[in-house]
Formats: C-alpha cells, structure tokens, sequence
C-alpha cells in the first residue's frame, strides 16, 4: 500500500511504498499554511486508510472465492471493487453531517475511506491541495487495476511485496521463463513479479530440481533439500513440504495457493477448522489432557511461512530450496568426476542448468 505522511519542514504532502528492494517516495502536494497540523495529519492517515482497503482488493480478489452468489464473501469483495469508480466523486463530494449532526456512512470500506479524504479536504478547504489529491488517487487506482492485469512497472510495483490470495497465468508464465533462464533465481523475480505467482513458478522448478539431484544421489526427491541442509545451513521446513505436496499429485499453484491462502487466514487472526494447524492445536489439547502423556509444547507453529509476508516468504524458501538442490548436485557430481563417471563434464553449472531445465520441460504440464 501506500502511505502518506506530511513534510512539515518544507509544507508538503508526501507518499511512499515499497519497490521489492528499499520504497520510493513522491511528493503529492504543497500544503497551505492556514491548514493546522492535525489537519494535515488527518488528511494523510485518511488517504493511507484508502489505499490500504484498495490494495485489499487486489490481495484478497472475489476470483479467489469459489462464488460470488449475493451475501457470500466473494459477492462482498465484488461490491467493494466495483466501488473504485465512486472514489473521485466521493473526494470531490463527500457526505458531510447535517445540521444535527447526521451523517452518512458506507458499509464499503472503499467508499468509506474515499468519503474521509473528502471531509479531510473540506476542513483545509484548498482548491490546488483538492485536485493535487485526486490526481493520486486516481494513479493509485490506475496502480492497482494495472497490477490486477499482471504489470507491475510503475507505481504498480508495490505489488511485488505484497500477498495475492490468486494469481496470474501471465505472470506465472513469464516467471517460469525467468527461472529457464537462470535457475537459481534473480533479483528480478523480487522486483518484477507477483511474489505469488513467482513462487508457483519456483515449486515447478524446486520439483524438477529435486528429481535431477534425487537421481544423481539415489535419494528420494523429497529427501533432497533436507540433505543439503547437511552442507549449508537452509530453510529446508517449507522446500520439503511443497515437495511431499507435488509427490502426492498437487499441482505447484495448488500447492503455494493452499499455502499462501492459510497463512492469510492466520495473519487476519483466524485459523482455518480444516487445516493442519488447527489439528495440531486440537491434538495438542487433547494430549494435555490425557492423563500420563508428556506435556503438551508450549508453543504450536501454525504456518510454515512468515504470516506478515507469506508469499514472499515463501519464494525466498523455494529458492533456497533449489540452491540446496544445486548444492547437492555439486557434491555428487565431484564425486562423480573422481571415479571417472562417463557423463561428468567440466562446467558443472551448466550440467545442471540442463538437467534441471529437462526436467521442468518434461512435465511442464504441471503449470498448466
């Protein structure tokens, strides 16, 4: 999202978001000088409450939900995006008490929020500063609809940090791409895609990885990122989860959105009935309970990935994962070269890019 601050020192309004690496940061408008602190700082916190239920449109889409039939979630996600083309009208005309001291309020949040900024607006009362702040506006909006459409340049890049509960075919594509070309990962799977999307791509790869090197050490595919974490120290948790997932016949977005969709859950304070966790918890309780079993821990891990930024979190261990692979390619492949192995060539790098890479292609179906 994008959060709005005031520059007091030189009367401005400013904004900023993340860009994968670091944040960029604008200057939105100058401020008048009759407007009071507290006026300036109501008028930001209103405009960064705007973006953050925006934003939530694209993270949380209705196309994630299995219906949009009226009063189901994905029917409420549905109304609050379709309210982005009330946001300029309700700066420009927000709902304002009357003379009792009534107002109106929108049950959208979207709505709401873009009703806020006006009344902030109306208290300053400053034609330039009014129509300096619907021109950001209106490029956020532009930011998050372009970022629904799969392009995250511009001010659109915000996504790249951020948790989509759906992804994008275009951008799952345009990852495996990237990973066939480098496949240990680059940068720019950071600061150019979906972390969401990027990271079905990075299972795909993980899986094809993990079979190369499983042939080579006679291990199973499974088994390969928790052995390498006998070289180099990884996040080998998640890497081996996926894969025991893909083994049993899911596909990589299946297996990332199941996932990234828990965590959101668990982030939101709640915890899905039907999950792995709320069996651990449910097990636990009942092992405290049981008269001569061990304590129960004290503590239980409900997701493996990071809840504040799951889905980046979990491409940063799928990655690892596939540098664990790498590394275990190297061990055997050396020990390959010392007995004399016929298809040992110098460019170990390359030999298991190309392995690596047949192994993706062949079941490239598994993105489909």
């Amino acid at each position: 999202m994008t959060r709005y601050a005031v520059h007091n020192d030189r009367q401005e309004l400013i904004c900023c978001w993340e860009a994968g690496y670091g944040e960029t940061a604008r200057t939105v408008a100058s401020l008048p000088a009759t407007a009071t602190l507290l006026q300036r700082l109501v008028l930001a916190e209103a405009l960064s409450r705007l973006s953050r239920h925006l934003w939530r449109c694209y993270t949380h889409p209705a196309s994630a939900l299995s219906s949009t039939a009226p009063n189901t979630e994905g029917w409420r996600r549905q109304q609050t995006r379709d309210s982005f083309s009330l946001v300029p009208k309700a700066i420009r005309e927000p709902n304002l008490p009357d003379d009792g001291g009534t107002l109106i309020v929108s049950y959208d949040l979207v709505e709401e929020s873009a009703h806020l900024v006006g009344r902030a607006l109306c208290d300053i009362d400053d034609t330039d500063l009014t129509r300096a702040v619907i021109a950001d506006v209106e490029a956020e909006l532009t930011a998050v609809e372009q970022a629904e459409c799969g392009d995250v340049s511009g001010r659109a890049q915000q996504a790249v940090t951020m948790t989509r509960e759906d992804v994008s075919p275009a951008q799952v594509a345009a990852a495996d791409r990237l990973l066939d070309e480098h496949t240990l990962g680059t940068d720019d799977l950071f600061l150019h895609f979906d972390p969401t999307a990027a990271a079905v791509a990075a299972a795909h790869w993980l899986a094809a990885a993990a079979a190369t090197v499983g042939d080579l050490a006679d291990i199973p595919a499974i088994a390969t990122v928790r052995a390498a974490d006998n070289i180099e120290a990884l996040p080998h948790t998640t890497p081996t989860a996926v894969l025991e997932m893909i083994d049993d016949g899911w596909t990589p977005a299946n297996v990332v959105l199941s996932l990234v969709q828990e965590a959101m859950v668990i982030a939101d304070g709640e915890l899905p009935l039907d999950s792995a966790a709320a069996y651990a918890v449910i097990e636990a309780d009942a092992d405290s309970r049981t008269p001569g079993r061990p304590p129960a821990p004290s503590t239980i891990r409900l997701t493996p990935l990071d809840p504040r930024r799951p889905a980046r979190d979990l491409l940063e261990d799928l990655l690892a994962g596939i540098r664990g692979c790498w590394l275990l390619y190297n061990k055997y492949y050396e020990s390959d070269a010392a007995e004399g192995a016929d298809h040992v060539t110098a460019d170990i790098g390359t030999a298991f890019r190309q392995a690596v890479r047949a192994q993706a292609r062949a079941h490239q179906n598994r993105l489909a």
